[in-house]
Formats: C-alpha cells, structure tokens, sequence
C-alpha cells in the first residue's frame, strides 16, 4: 500500500511529505519491500526544495531512534546483540549500534539462512548466523527485530530477564514479532502512544500496557528501567523524516 506521512518542524524550520510504498518482499526480488521518496518544502511559500531518497533516509532514521532507545534502556554491560532479519533495516540497525556500542558479539537470524549469511559476509566486523531465532535470542541483551513476519517470531520465555528489545517490523495492525508473554511481561516504550493504539499488531492483539512514550524518557518526566526487560515499539514518526531530512539537505547545501 501507499503511505503519505506529512510533518513540520518549527525548530528545524522544515516542512515534508515521505511517500512510501509496502509491498511484500517476493522470494528472489531485488526489489526492496520498502520504497521511499521525500519531498521537503520552504515552509515559508511552499516551494519544492528537494527530493530525497527515502528509503535511505528511512533506514537511518529508525537505526538512529532505535540506538537513542537502546542508550535509555540496555541493561549495564550488555555484551550480545542479537538480529532477527537480515533486510535493509538489518544493516542499518548494525552499522549504527556497532558504531555507538561496544559488543563483544553479535548474531544474526533470518528466515532465509542465505541472506543471514550473505549480511555476515557483507558487515565489517564478525558475526555469528544462527540456525533458529531462539538459538540467536539465548542469552542477547540487545534483540533489534526487523523483519517482515505476521506471527510472533520472537517469545518471551527465550528472552533473558533484563535484556531490551527494539521492535521495528510488525508495522500493520494484524501483523506480530513478539508473542503475548513477552509484550505483557516487559515494560513497554513506544514512539507515538496514538500510532501503536492504532497501527501496532504487537500492542493491539496483546493489550499489552504501554508505560511511556520514548519523548517522555528524553524529557525527564518518565523513568528508563533499564533493570527491567524493557520492549521499545517502533513505528516511525514522519517528524524523524523531516528532522532527517532538513539536515541532510543542509550539508548537502553547505558542500558536506
């Protein structure tokens, strides 16, 4: 289906609209199941600025807020990550933590065993492909979960008490990664209260409670917990794409 996300962003003086497009992944397909544009505007006369890839754009942002989330609520001295997925959002997610954070193992799981190895072979440091998502969850503290799976992937009594997952796919109403136990049992944080009400299979279908919105954490006004198994519900807020946006735009600008 076709997304229209339009923000504005008085702070960065910006105003966008990212066009993206959902398609299921086939078998084979060098076509990314994910595919997205970005139009930035003068917020001033509404003049078209720049057209920008969106997939990049997307693929960054969501790495980023998911590493902003993982500073919040990774457990002290967390040692193994853990991927579910090996798509676009894998890489990313994998380029920003390893770049940020300091594993001393990292493990991979996906559906097609091909693509995990084909993602360990292609990254820049050493990663361990798992033959099962439990073998690869077993003892991580960190799981980042991008994958484009309908039903739960990913269960609460493989999880290791205290580790903190990011949830990134499941982006539809019907659509799960992690089954009830862990949603119900984990402390829940997610970008945008309205959109996982609205859009999250994972919080919908397990009336799972959310505990606070991540902005909250950032501001002060809610606790962390990261001595908690903590869950992080991401959906991408078109205001990520516009911030993203305008900086990009802005070095490009400035020759950078």
């Amino acid at each position: 289906y076709l997304g229209v996300m339009p923000a504005y962003s008085a702070a960065d003086d910006a105003l966008t609209t990212k066009l993206v497009t959902f398609y299921e992944h086939l078998k084979d397909s060098s076509v990314p199941s994910h595919q997205a544009t970005v139009l930035l505007f003068d917020p001033s006369n509404g003049t078209l600025k720049a057209v920008l890839d969106g997939s990049v754009i997307t693929a960054k942002r969501t790495a980023a807020v998911s590493a902003i989330a993982t500073k919040l609520f990774m457990p002290a001295f967390a040692e193994v990550l853990c991927i579910l997925g090996a798509g676009v959002q894998a890489y990313s997610h994998y380029d920003i933590f390893t770049e940020l954070f300091t594993f001393k193992e990292v493990r991979i799981w996906n559906r097609t065993k091909e693509k995990a190895v084909k993602f360990a072979n292609s990254v820049s440091g050493p990663v361990r492909v798992c033959s099962s998502a439990q073998e690869a969850v077993t003892g991580a503290d960190v799981i980042v979960t991008v994958t484009m799976a309908t039903t739960p992937i990913l269960f609460g009594d493989w999880v290791k008490p205290g580790a903190h997952i990011n949830a990134v796919g499941a982006s539809r109403p019907d659509w799960r990664e992690l089954d009830d136990e862990l949603m119900k049992n984990s402390i829940l944080f997610v970008d945008s209260r309205d959109a996982a009400l609205t859009e999250s299979g994972d919080v919908i279908l397990s009336g799972a409670e959310i505990f606070a919105e991540l902005g909250e954490v950032l501001k002060g006004t809610k606790p962390a917990l990261p001595e908690k198994t903590t869950v992080f519900k991401s959906l991408g807020m078109a205001v990520e794409d516009t911030v993203a946006a305008k900086f990009v735009y802005d070095a490009w600008s400035a020759g950078n």
